[in-house]
């Protein structure tokens, strides 16, 4: 049974073949058709899209009365497997107290103490969560179990509800490995990322992550940060880098040389570090968090000056305890646009086509591709920064004929 969807407003397909004469260079950039339709499959499979005069004939037909349809958010940075509450360090983070990454410790504690129902429990709701503000594809880190038995955990926990999971156990160095940091390493590299890739084309997770970060005690230093990076690679892990969120430092310049997919928060960049992210592009993807930096007093990340550069930019959530526990991804795009000087076409694009991509994923309403997508009670995509914080888009859910 094919449904036709139609009565939509504004149709982002981020779809080239749709950009051609179109002035705006936003509309050209999402590939906007207006008075659009399309027909979807009863497997879920996006069949024909363009002007709703056109459309062809469906078996059922669902009317959205004027509202306007966008590509599913992919959020590319998550860490949604924990447990306890961390609302205390952020209520002394707006009093001036700086972050530094040791209150992860606090996560870590209380994830391994919860039972796998719980953490299920918790995983559900947050994804749920997610879905309720337009996200259709997320990526989820492990990170605080940072012992074998728990990252093996947290990263089943975590496959149950998406394919895109990633290895972090470095993390930060546990507690009880704080005097052998050397022998931390050794056991991410070897025994954990063993578990991990075990099973082969199902292994638990399709990513290795790490911390990069000098100015943290707790992270990985850049020798450090290359051998986990390189044991990842080696075992046929995509790379993905935690870089230079709390001031200069190797990561971007580390993940841009070894391949990655996508090197997150980007905070602090030397003309050097945009640099190698513009000789990367259509490889790594930089990641920009802004939540993390509404929820630390920290300076945004140069967004204006990266696109104008020619760097391939994304936005996700970094959902997580204790730096920014928000799974809205309107939130990122209304900061983005805000804060960031990014365009509302740009905002929409990197959390959505560019997102997709540090993901291994093409993320476009055409024929062929997974009818992935999100409904605005709104015209235009314009409202998503426009009306910040009002919850006006929902991942859509098709209805069964």
């Amino acid at each position: 049974m094919s449904l036709l969807l139609t009565g939509i407003a504004e149709l982002t397909t981020n779809d080239p073949a749709h950009a051609d004469g179109h002035a705006d260079p936003g509309d050209a950039l999402l590939g906007i058709v207006r008075d659009a339709a399309l027909v979807v499959s009863d497997e879920g499979v996006i069949e024909w899209v363009g002007a709703a005069g056109r459309a062809p004939d469906a078996d059922e037909r669902h009317d959205l009365g004027g509202r306007a349809v966008i590509p599913g958010f992919v959020d590319s940075h998550s860490h949604l497997v924990f447990a306890g509450d961390r609302s205390a360090e952020f209520a002394a983070r707006m009093t001036g107290t700086p972050y530094d990454g040791g209150g992860i410790a606090v996560s870590v504690a209380a994830t391994r103490a919860a039972s796998d129902h719980e953490l299920r429990r918790l995983v559900a709701r947050r994804v749920a969560e997610m879905r309720a503000q337009g996200t259709t594809t997320v990526e989820i880190k492990s990170g605080y179990g940072l012992t074998l038995e728990d990252e093996l955990r947290s990263l089943q926990v975590a496959r149950e509800v998406t394919p895109h999971t990633t290895f972090l156990g470095a993390h930060v160095v546990p507690p009880e490995y704080a005097s052998d940091r050397a022998a931390y390493v050794d056991l991410v590299i070897g025994p954990m990322l063993q578990a991990v890739v075990a099973d082969g084309p199902t292994a638990l997770a399709e990513s290795i992550d790490v911390f990069c970060e000098p100015h943290s005690a707790h992270a990985f230093d850049g020798d450090e940060s290359r051998t986990v990076l390189e044991a990842g690679r080696a075992a046929g892990l995509a790379l993905r880098v935690h870089g230079n969120q709390l001031g200069h430092g190797p990561g971007v310049q580390l993940a841009c040389e070894l391949g990655a997919r996508s090197v997150d928060h980007c905070t602090f960049l030397s003309d050097d570090d945009v640099d190698a992210l513009v000789a990367a592009h259509g490889t790594t993807v930089a990641t920009l968090l802004p939540g993390v930096e509404f929820s630390t007093r920290s300076p945004y990340p140069d967004a204006r000056r990266l696109v104008d550069a020619g760097v391939d930019v994304a936005l996700a959530s970094d959902c997580n305890p204790g730096t920014c526990y928000s799974s809205s991804i309107p939130f990122a795009i209304a900061l983005a646009v805000r804060e960031m000087s990014l365009t509302p076409a740009e905002a929409l694009h990197a959390a959505t086509a560019v997102s997709a991509r540090s993901l291994g994923l093409d993320r476009r309403v055409a024929p062929g591709q997974p009818a992935e997508l999100a409904v605005l009670d709104a015209p235009t995509h314009l409202h998503l920064a426009y009306r910040a914080g009002v919850p006006i888009v929902r991942a859509l859910d098709l209805p069964t004929a």
